[in-house]
């Protein structure tokens, strides 16, 4: 399997300082500073990049579960909300917070949601977050 690179840029002090993130292929480049990660400023921050990491994965194990279940998405969409919160070991991320939406013929919402469960469970992503931040997931088909 391919090593996946990124990189991060970082100039000044933590407060008035900025910097840039890159993927290694350029696919996702952003500014970043201390207001887009702490506060609402412009820009990107490591915490939406987790996010986006993890909704693109369990998006793509969740399409794997549904196909081989019988049950071939025609899309998933799904939102990562990521929460830096401030504990007695600094900033950390606690919680992600997934909601999925499916549009799969065929399936009903308890098969989809223990489904999306699975693919929580199998998400190389989740797995790798999991141990210190908790995962919650809400999923429901497309209307």
């Amino acid at each position: 399997m391919p090593i996946r690179t990124a990189s991060a840029r970082w100039q000044g002090n933590l407060t008035e300082g900025s910097g840039t993130i890159r993927t290694g292929k350029g696919g996702i480049e952003g500014n970043y500073s201390f207001k887009s990660r702490f506060e609402e400023g412009e820009g990107t921050n490591p915490e939406e990049l987790v996010g986006a990491a993890h909704a693109g994965c369990f998006s793509m194990a969740l399409s794997k579960a549904l196909a081989d279940n019988g049950t071939p998405a025609t899309s998933v969409e799904t939102i990562a909300k990521v929460h830096l919160d401030k504990t007695d070991a600094g900033m950390t991320v606690t919680r992600i917070d997934l909601d999925t939406v499916g549009q799969v013929p065929g399936l009903d919402d308890a098969q989809f949601s223990k489904l999306a469960e699975v693919a929580k469970e199998n998400c190389p992503i989740s797995r790798l977050l999991s141990p210190g931040a908790q995962i919650s997931l809400t999923a429901r088909l497309a209307s």
